[in-house]
C-alpha cells in the first residue's frame, strides 16, 4: 500500500510553442539583477541566447553572465558561479540550457551565501540550506534530467573523484520553467538519445522497488510505454513535434517527485553511472545505459515479480507457458533491443572505463538501500566488469 506522504511542487511550467513569450511576465516578480547561466555556447548558435537576452533587455534587467557550464558541472565551477552571484547581488538566476545548467544553477542558488564548506554541507552531509537562497528560473533546451521541476543538483568534485547529487527541498525548486519542445530540435542525436535513456532510467529507478500494489507503478508503466513509442519516432524523425513534445513532458513527470510518492526508490544505477562519470567525464545518460543491463540482471532474482510485470506491461512479452524468470529475462532482452535501436552505448569501454579503474570507480560508488538488493563492493565490481563486455 502507499505510505504516508506530503506532496508539494512549487514550480510553474510554461509548455509548448512560443513558451518564451511568458518569460517577461515572470520577470516582473524579481528584482533588476539577473544572472544568466548557460553552457558551451550552443544557445548562441541556435538563436535562443538572442531571444532570451532580448526579453531581459526589454524588461530593463541588468544582466551578468556565467557561461561555460560543462555537462558534468564541477565543484570549482560551482564556487565560481556562487562568487559571481553574490558579488552581483543577483535577484534571479536564469538557467538557459539542459539539466546540467539547471542543476548547476540550483547549486549556485544555495552556495552563494553559504557560510559553511559548501561541499561538506550539501554533498557530504546532505543538509538543507539555512542561508539566503537566490530564486532560479529555467529555459530548457535539452530534456532528460527533469531538473526543471525538482530540487536536484548533481556536482562533480574532480579532486575527490566524486559525482554527487543532492535533492534539495521545495525551497530550491525552480520558481518557473519554460519548456518549448522546438528548442530541443537542434540537439545532436547523441545528446538526444542520451537524454531519452536518462528519462527511462529515472522511471526504472523508482519502479524497481517495493512489492505492494500502488498507483505510482501504474503511472510509471504508462510513462515508459509513451517514451518507448515516441523515442522510436524521434530517432528517425528528430523534427517530429508530437514525439519530441511527448518526450519532453515525460521527462518532467519522470522526476518531478510525483511518482516517487508513497514508495521506496532505488537509484543504484545512477550511483554507478555517476561514479563512472567522475572518473571519465562521460555523458551521464550513456553511463546509465552501460550499467543498467548488468545491474538489473544481477538484482532480478530479488524482485522477480516486478521484473515479470515490467516485461508484460511495458514490453508486451507474452507470458503464456513461461516461468517468471523467463518472462523477466525476455523483458530485459526487449529493452536491450530498444537501446540498440536508439544507438545507445552499451559497453562502458566506449566511455573510457578501463580495467585498471574498476577498484577506484567502485570506491566512488555510493551504495543505496531502497532497491531489491543492497550491493556489496564485489558486486559493484562485477557489474562494472560486465558493463565492459556488452555488444
Amino acid at each position: 500500500m502507499l505510505g504516508n506522504f506530503v506532496y508539494c511542487n512549487p514550480t510553474k511550467l510554461y509548455f509548448g510553442k512560443k513558451a518564451l513569450n511568458s518569460l517577461a511576465g515572470e520577470l516582473e516578480n524579481y528584482g533588476k539583477n539577473v544572472l544568466l547561466v548557460y553552457g558551451g555556447g550552443s544557445i548562441k548558435k541556435n538563436g535562443i541566447y538572442d531571444d532570451v537576452l532580448s526579453v531581459l533587455e526589454k524588461c530593463g534587467k541588468t544582466v551578468r553572465e556565467v557561461s561555460g557550464v560543462m555537462p558534468n558541472p564541477t565543484y570549482a565551477k560551482l564556487l565560481e558561479g556562487a562568487k559571481a552571484a553574490r558579488e552581483f547581488n543577483a535577484d534571479l538566476i536564469l538557467a538557459v540550457g539542459g539539466g546540467s545548467v539547471c542543476d548547476y544553477s540550483k547549486g549556485v542558488s544555495v552556495a552563494a551565501y553559504c557560510e559553511d564548506d559548501v561541499w561538506e554541507k550539501y554533498y557530504e552531509r546532505f543538509e538543507e540550506p539555512d542561508c539566503k537562497i537566490i530564486p532560479v528560473g529555467c529555459v530548457l533546451t535539452m530534456v532528460g534530467t527533469g531538473s526543471e521541476m525538482n530540487g536536484g543538483s548533481v556536482i562533480t568534485n574532480t579532486e575527490k573523484k566524486m559525482k554527487v547529487g543532492h535533492v534539495f527541498g521545495e525551497s530550491v525548486f525552480p520558481r518557473f520553467a519554460i519548456l518549448d519542445p522546438e528548442y530541443t530540435f537542434t540537439l545532436p542525436k547523441y545528446q538526444m538519445i542520451s537524454g531519452i535513456f536518462d528519462i527511462m532510467s529515472h522511471i526504472m529507478e523508482q519502479y524497481f522497488s517495493g512489492t505492494d500494489d500502488n498507483t505510482s507503478d501504474y503511472v510509471m508503466e504508462g510513462l515508459m510505454r509513451s517514451l518507448i513509442h515516441s523515442s522510436r519516432i524521434a530517432v528517425v524523425d528528430p523534427l517530429n513535434y508530437e514525439a519530441r513534445s511527448n518526450i519532453m513532458w515525460t521527462a518532467t513527470w519522470a522526476l518531478n517527485t510525483l511518482v516517487a510518492m508513497g514508495k521506496d526508490t532505488d537509484w543504484e544505477v545512477h550511483m554507478l553511472g555517476q561514479a563512472i562519470s567522475a572518473h571519465t567525464d562521460a555523458t551521464h545518460g550513456m553511463t546509465l545505459a552501460a550499467v543498467s543491463l548488468p545491474y538489473y540482471k544481477l538484482i532480478m532474482p530479488y524482485g522477480l515479480e516486478k521484473f515479470k510485470r515490467f516485461a508484460v506491461n511495458v514490453w508486451n512479452v507474452d507470458p503464456n507457458g513461461k516461468t517468471y524468470e523467463k518472462i523477466a529475462l525476455e523483458g530485459l532482452s526487449e529493452m536491450k533491443k530498444w537501446m540498440k535501436e536508439l544507438g545507445l552505448v552499451l559497453n562502458a569501454k566506449e566511455l573510457g572505463l578501463k580495467p585498471e579503474m574498476l577498484e577506484a570507480v567502485a570506491d566512488s560508488t555510493l551504495v543505496m538501500q531502497g532497491g531489491y538488493k543492497v550491493l556489496t563492493r564485489a558486486e559493484i565490481i562485477k557489474i562494472l566488469e560486465e558493463s565492459m563486455k556488452y555488444e
